[in-house]
């Protein structure tokens, strides 16, 4: 273990033992403990340190070794707790870097051994080879451990047809905290009869446990709301004669203050295979809950409401709007899953469901959605609708929260609830989304609570007692997915009583006499209003940055608050976020390179700020792909903090030399390339090595070689005419169109650029090419050089911009350049007309050619695409997408993310290793299995690099080619 300072001083023993004994990885340091201080709730604690086992005697060894120090211990699933029970000032434990392993799947039996930091979809995925399927589906299924879901009881859209996690958990083997270690699951009579017979200190529990049976069913019974949703409290009434004193399933929902889940088997169901989304319109929310007995004679697996708060923040966020646009006519909806046993009576039952609602005078609109494309569109506006409206567009409006997220109650009263639940939330003041799993009856709702003064929490302490009586009235349930934890637990008498809380207390007691186990969580929690986030004594800290975060009002700060924790950058699919995907590390990931800035700007754990090494560490394996800013719900813009913190890390402290030649190489390949041959020879042999070790590149992979030519030798030599500024191409009548000399591709690939001037000519344009060297300044960006940046921005605007033939097009190819105009120039120079008139004209080439008189001659075979990350992560991809579907007869389009080269990231010794798992993932195989005639087309420098390193008979091309191929 690295020998790095820990936090909290007085835990030196305790961790000089941890790291002896441990297979796995521990971090106490600040950096370490800052990483784990806040999960998707209101709250904030800061833990003693956090522990990473790798085996299960990892796991037992630890809660031992927290007995014997008398340290509070907190099994943290993914983190996206939503009541504060994944925070506490306690020895974190994450399993989900190494206790991933599905170890059995069933599939006679339809049940599945896991480790407690198995992801819910890997379980779901590895299921479905054999036809089967995890039912419970929350909206983190992406990232949420199985040990999380067992903890909180998760549920999520499916759970009309699977039940919640308790529903699904058949056996668990546990660790009490006091070392006791025994696999629990349903008890027949003749089996609790022997058990408690015995001696040993299982018997001592069961024994127990049978006493709060005893004493307690009537109440249980009397108590204890009848409904699909109830999630708060003890699961108690599973020890009751009817539910065979199952203990395995009392002790799900417990939050982590009983027991360490070291195994569970878990059942498994037939995954249904004929399915179809039918969106309902209504009026209003209230509507659509008076609808919901209606629709459940029609068997649906899920259904879920939405109402215009999200559909509204979103619109004012310009976010989902193609999704949006896809919804029926109405001011709220329902998305309303059916599912039949095959296609012919799933036809049918749609049929029939649709003729009722059409006949309905509650329903509105009624929309099919049979694409799956369209599915998943309409999906992803529920799934990420309310965490992308959570910050306040308004400085002075308190941001939607969690809080009292999750309520529950019969969806049979479900109208009537969400009347008096809304007219609770305006009498407050308070605004509010509602949406949520309607058929079950648990309402979501971000609320506008201020947690930031005393008054304002004053306020949100009365209005949560008043909506806990609410529930209660109702005969509902505080939490119907998430948990009690902090939020909630204070709250538990009202919904309870006095008596069933002793027996609460009891049976925490039973399993953790000590009180270590997530203490002040579910029973005898915290006040709600206890370890805020934000809270009356916290102050937006003031710094000052070179960039503009005219986004967020408060600056830099304030964008260190966007990320909620939800979690959504540890997702193993998708464009985010590449560094966590290839380590399984959390300061590798979107979320942790937020939270250390945070609490860095914050200064209490992270004290030395710009000059925390950790931090710069976690940087420096950033990728700046920015997936984040498109695909975190909060737009998280982590490529551009990287570049401000590494500009400020660097601002009073000697650089590594190497950051020089790699940061300027835009502003150097114009001077070497005139002796590229030379250069190219120097690259090989010793010279080379001495090169790449000095620029701290690994020798696995050699460095591009310039071309014999630049694009702009050739363009001087080749050109039809030219003026003071440009080159031109094709005849003066013809429109004009610009097209960006960018410095990879002038220096290395310039018969791309070449191949543009021929694309655009053939398109009836004419092509000016800039005389003057001018480079966007991209791998400035990422060693933080902000001045020179900025000085080059600055010289674009000058010397380019203002030279620009009136309402042309610059056409550029690269895409990273590219980003630079559309993303860091308007970050640079927000009120710039200049600078949103640039962003504007620069496109693609296929975005060009989309509004162009184009015609192709004939199609290629087939092909293989990859688009670079900033093509997608801005939203600029579909056009380059489009016309290879032109082009091609057949084309595919792996899943793969980020190709792992990143400008010098996959040059780089630090992090080549990296790059290379993330190639590795998806897109090398995909390529490796393509037919031997496949073209690979990619439209990034970096991705061709990656693409052409060790591939000597494959064609890899630009699309730019490819058109030039096919007209």
């Amino acid at each position: 273990m690295p020998n790095v300072p820990i936090y909290h001083a007085h835990l030196k023993d305790f961790h000089a033992q941890l790291t002896h004994i441990l297979q796995g990885e521990c971090d106490f340091s600040a950096a370490g403990v800052a990483l784990y201080t806040a999960d998707a709730s209101n709250y904030r604690q800061i833990p003693l340190g956090v522990v990473y086992p790798q085996t299960v005697d990892d796991l037992v060894n630890t809660v031992t070794l927290c007995k014997t120090f008398s340290l509070p211990v907190l099994l943290r699933g993914g983190g996206t707790s939503q009541n504060g029970q994944g925070v506490n000032e306690a020895v974190v434990v994450d399993c989900s870097r190494y206790l991933t392993r599905v170890s059995d799947i069933d599939v006679e039996n339809q049940t599945a051994l896991v480790d407690p930091g198995v992801i819910c979809d890997a379980l779901k995925q590895q299921a479905e080879v054999y036809g089967l399927t995890f039912g419970p589906d929350p909206g983190t299924q992406s990232r949420c451990t199985l040990g999380g879901m067992i903890g909180n009881n998760s549920c999520g859209p499916h759970s009309m047809l699977a039940g919640k996690t308790v529903e699904n958990v058949l056996q668990l083997e546990i660790l009490t905290s006091d070392g006791a270690r025994f696999w629990v699951g349903p008890t027949s009579v003749q089996e609790l009869e022997k058990i408690v017979a015995g001696t040993d200190r299982r018997a001592v529990i069961y024994r127990e446990l049978v006493s709060i049976r005893d004493e307690y069913q009537q109440l249980i019974r009397q108590r204890y709301p009848n409904i699909k949703r109830r999630v708060s409290g003890y699961n108690l009434d599973q020890l009751l004669p009817e539910n065979d004193f199952n203990v395995a399933r009392a002790l799900v929902g417990s939050e982590g203050t009983c027991v360490t889940v070291l195994q569970a088997r878990v059942k498994l169901i037939e995954n249904p295979l004929y399915t179809r989304l039918i969106v309902l319109g209504f009026e209003d929310i209230y509507t659509a809950g008076d609808s919901v007995p209606e629709i459940l004679p029609f068997a649906p697996i899920a259904m879920e409401g939405l109402d215009w708060g999200i559909i509204g923040g979103l619109t004012e966020r310009n976010l989902k709007q193609a999704e949006i646009a896809l919804l029926p006519e109405g001011q709220a909806w329902l998305m309303v899953e059916l599912s039949a046993n095959s296609a012919d009576n799933l036809t049918q039952l749609c049929h029939e469901f649709e003729t009722a609602m059409g006949l309905s005078k509650k329903v509105k609109s009624v929309l099919s959605v049979a694409d799956a494309a369209n599915t998943a569109a309409v999906w992803s506006i529920r799934e990420q609708g309310a965490s992308a409206t959570a910050m306040s567009l308004n400085a002075d409006d308190p941001d939607p929260v969690v809080g009292w997220e999750d309520t529950a109650v019969d969806p049979l009263q479900l109208g009537d609830y969400l009347r008096e639940f809304s007219a609770l939330i305006h009498r407050y003041g308070y605004t509010s989304s509602l949406y949520g799993h309607f058929g079950d009856g648990c309402i979501h709702a971000r609320i506008t609570f201020d947690t930031r003064s005393a008054e304002g929490i004053s306020k949100w302490r009365n209005f949560s007692v008043e909506i806990a009586e609410l529930v209660v009235q109702f005969g509902g349930s505080l939490s119907g997915e998430h948990g009690d934890g902090q939020a909630k637990g204070e709250f538990l008498p009202i919904m309870f009583g006095p008596e069933l809380m002793h027996a609460f207390r009891r049976f925490k007691q039973i399993w953790d006499p000590e009180q270590r186990m997530n203490p002040g969580k579910l029973i005898d929690a915290y006040k709600m209003d206890e370890n805020l986030r934000y809270g009356a004594d916290y102050k937006l800290p003031e710094t000052t940055t070179i960039l503009h975060f005219k986004d967020d009002v408060g600056g830099f700060s304030r964008a260190t608050e966007r990320c909620i924790g939800m979690g959504k950058c540890r997702a193993q699919s998708g464009a985010m976020c590449p560094s966590y995907q290839a380590t399984q590390e959390e300061k590798y990931s979107t979320r942790g390179r937020a939270h250390l800035l945070h609490e860095m700007v914050r200064g209490e754990v992270i004290k030395d700020g710009w000059d925390n090494k950790d931090i710069a560490d976690s940087f420096e394996h950033c990728l700046s792909c920015k997936a984040c800013k498109t695909e975190c719900p909060t737009q998280v813009d982590i490529a551009t903090y990287k570049a401000e913190f590494m500009a400020a890390h660097y601002a009073h402290k000697r650089r590594p030399l190497s950051h020089y030649p790699l940061a300027y190489i835009g502003n150097l390949l114009p001077k070497i390339s005139r002796f590229s041959s030379v250069v190219n020879k120097l690259q090989t042999g010793i010279t080379g090595q001495l090169a790449q070790k000095f620029l701290g590149l690994s020798d696995a992979k050699g460095l591009p070689k310039l071309a014999p030519q630049s694009f702009s030798g050739w363009a001087r030599k080749n050109a039809n005419r030219q003026d003071q500024q440009f080159l031109w191409f094709g005849e003066q009548d013809q429109p004009t169109v610009v097209l960006w000399a960018d410095s990879v591709n002038n220096h290395y690939r310039p018969t791309l650029l070449q191949s543009a001037v021929n694309v655009l000519l053939k398109s009836g344009h004419q092509v000016a090419v800039a005389k003057q060297h001018f480079c966007c300044g991209r791998p400035l960006y990422e060693y933080g050089f902000l001045a020179q940046a900025l000085k080059q921005l600055t010289f674009i605007l000058d010397g380019f911009h203002s030279k620009l033939p009136s309402d042309c097009s610059v056409i550029v190819l690269e895409p990273s350049c590219l980003s630079v105009f559309k993303d860091e120039l308007l970050s640079a120079f927000p009120y710039d007309t200049r600078a949103l008139d640039l962003s504007e004209r620069a496109k693609t080439l296929t975005r060009f050619l989309s509004d162009a008189s184009i015609t192709l001659a004939k199609q290629l075979s087939s092909g293989i695409l990859h688009l670079h990350c900033h093509d997608k992560s801005l939203s600029i991809s579909s056009h380059e997408r489009d016309w290879m579907l032109r082009c091609f007869k057949d084309l595919q389009e792996p899943e793969s993310g980020c190709c792992g080269m990143a400008g010098t990231y996959g040059l780089k010794k630090q992090t080549r290793a990296i790059g290379q798992r993330l190639f590795e993932r998806r897109l090398k195989p995909a390529i490796d299995n393509a037919a031997n005639d496949s073209v690979v087309v990619a439209n990034g420098f970096s991705c061709f690099e990656q693409m052409m390193d060790g591939q000597s008979d494959r064609l890899v091309l630009h699309p730019v080619e490819i058109i030039e191929k096919c007209l």
